[in-house]
C-alpha cells in the first residue's frame, strides 16, 4: 500500500487534503478519478500527457478513470492565466478537436477501462433555472480570490460575467460525476477547489484534489507549448520525437521520467543510483525515449528510431586520443560551468555559461542548453567545447577527514 501511495503521489505538487487522500487509498475502495480536458486545439503534446500519465497510474492500480471532455466549457474558454477575455470556440471546431483528443488519449490510457464523458450532456439540461441555482452557491468575493481575476480587476481590464461561470461549471462536473479525486495542473487549483466546495454544498463528500506541475519544454525553462517552439507533439514522427527527447538536459530527464514514465518509483530510484555510481545518463535517456516513442507509436518503430539515433551518434568523428581529467568535489552536484572552468576548457565559469548559451558545449555528444545545469557527482562525462576542445572529465566525491573527539 505504501508503494501504491508513492506511485500515485509521485510528481504531485499538492494533494488536498493529504490525509483524506491517504484514507481513500487505504480504504481499498475503487475510487472515481476525474480529469477534464477542453478540446481547444487539435493536437496534444507531452505536456498534456502529464495528467494522462497520472490517470494511467491510478488505472493500473484498479481505480475507475473518467476522461472528461469539456465540450461545453471549451465554448466558454478557461480564463486561467489569461489577462483578457478568451474568444469562444465554435461548436463544430470543439467537436472535431474532441475526436482527436480521444484517439490521442488512448495512446496512454486503456480504452477498455476508461469512461469517456462530455460535460455538455449534463450542463445543457441545467437550463437557466439550474444555472441560477448553481451560481447561488458561490459569492463574488470568493470568485475574486482567484489571482488572475483579482489582477485584471485591479488593472481595470474587463472581466465578462460568463468567465465566472467556467469554474462553477467545472466544479459542477465533479458534483454530477460524484468524483472522489480530481486531477489538474497547478494553474487549475482554484477550479478544483470550487469542485470541493460545490460537492460539500450538495451533501457529497468533497473530492480530494491533486495538482501536477506544468512540464517544461525541451529548453528546460519555459512551459511546453507550441507557441514557445519547445514542444514534443505526440503525433510527431518516431525519429523526430526520439531526437527531441534525446536533446533534453540530463537534469530535465529525471523530471520527464517522474511525470511521464510508467515505471515504478523503485525502478526510477534504481536508475538514479546507477547514474550516481557512474552509469552514463545518456543510457537512461535512451530508455526514456524508447519508452515514450513506443507508447505513442510502437515498440518496433521506437527500436528503429533508437538504432538510427545511435548510428548517427557513432558516426560523429572523435579524436583518436582523448585526455582524461579527474576532479573532486564535496557536494553531490557541481555546476557544469564550474566544471568547464576547472577542467581548463574555459577560462571562467561566465565564459562557460556564455558558450553554453551559444550552443558550443556538448556533454556526452548532446548539446547543452541549460546554463545552470549541475552535473551529478560521481560521474564520467565526455565534454566538448567547440570543435577541438574535448576531454573526458571524471568527477568524484572528496573524502573528508573528520575530527575526532577521542
Amino acid at each position: 500500500m505504501t508503494s501504491e501511495l508513492d506511485l500515485l503521489g509521485r510528481g504531485a505538487v499538492e494533494i488536498i487534503p493529504g490525509e483524506q487522500f491517504k484514507a481513500q487509498i487505504y480504504s481499498g475502495r475503487k475510487l472515481r478519478i476525474k480529469a477534464g480536458f477542453d478540446p481547444t486545439a487539435p493536437d496534444l503534446h507531452l505536456g498534456h500527457t502529464v495528467l494522462l500519465t497520472k490517470l494511467r497510474h491510478f488505472q493500473d492500480q484498479g481505480h475507475h478513470i473518467i476522461f472528461l471532455i469539456g465540450d461545453f466549457t471549451a465554448r466558454i474558454g478557461d480564463p486561467t492565466g489569461k489577462n483578457v477575455t478568451r474568444p469562444p470556440l465554435a461548436a463544430e471546431e470543439v467537436r472535431k478537436n474532441a475526436e482527436t483528443y480521444q484517439e490521442q488519449a488512448f495512446k496512454v490510457l486503456d480504452r477498455e477501462k476508461t469512461e469517456v464523458v462530455f460535460n455538455s450532456t449534463w450542463i445543457e439540461p441545467l437550463g437557466s433555472a439550474g444555472l441560477v441555482k448553481l451560481a447561488s452557491q458561490f459569492t463574488v468575493a470568493r470568485m475574486m480570490e482567484r489571482d488572475d481575476f483579482r489582477k485584471r480587476y485591479a488593472s481595470e481590464v474587463p472581466i465578462s460575467i460568463h468567465e465566472f461561470l467556467y469554474p462553477l461549471l467545472q466544479g459542477y462536473d465533479s458534483v454530477h460525476l460524484r468524483a472522489d479525486v480530481e486531477l489538474g495542473g497547478t494553474d487549475q487549483k482554484f477550479n478544483l477547489l470550487v469542485g470541493r466546495h460545490l460537492q460539500g454544498a450538495c451533501s457529497q463528500t468533497p473530492q480530494t484534489i491533486m495538482t501536477l506541475p506544468l512540464l517544461e519544454g525541451t529548453d528546460g525553462t519555459m512551459k511546453m507549448s507550441k507557441s514557445a517552439g519547445n514542444y514534443i507533439g505526440i503525433s510527431e514522427s518516431p525519429d523526430s520525437m526520439f531526437g527531441k527527447l534525446m536533446s533534453i538536459s540530463d537534469e530535465l530527464m529525471w523530471r520527464y521520467l517522474s511525470l511521464l514514465s510508467l515505471q515504478t518509483t523503485e525502478s526510477l530510484e534504481n536508475l538514479k543510483a546507477q547514474v550516481t555510481a557512474g552509469r552514463n545518463p545518456r543510457d537512461v535517456k535512451l530508455e526514456l525515449s524508447t519508452e515514450l516513442v513506443s507508447r505513442f507509436h510502437s515498440h518496433s518503430l521506437a527500436k528503429g528510431a533508437c538504432e538510427r539515433w545511435v548510428s548517427r551518434f557513432s558516426k560523429k568523428e572523435l579524436p583518436e586520443e582523448i585526455g582524461e581529467i579527474e576532479l573532486s568535489y564535496d557536494e553531490s552536484q557541481c555546476p557544469a560551468a564550474s566544471v568547464l572552468r576547472e577542467s581548463g576548457l574555459t577560462t571562467s565559469a561566465s565564459e562557460g555559461r556564455r558558450l553554453i548559451a551559444q550552443g558550443a558545449v556538448h556533454i556526452d555528444r548532446d548539446k547543452l542548453t541549460d546554463q545552470n545545469l549541475a552535473l551529478v557527482v560521481p560521474g564520467r562525462y565526455l565534454i566538448q567545447v567547440g570543435k577541438r576542445r574535448i576531454v573526458t572529465v571524471v568527477l568524484s566525491r572528496r573524502t573528508l577527514a573528520r575530527d575526532s573527539n577521542v
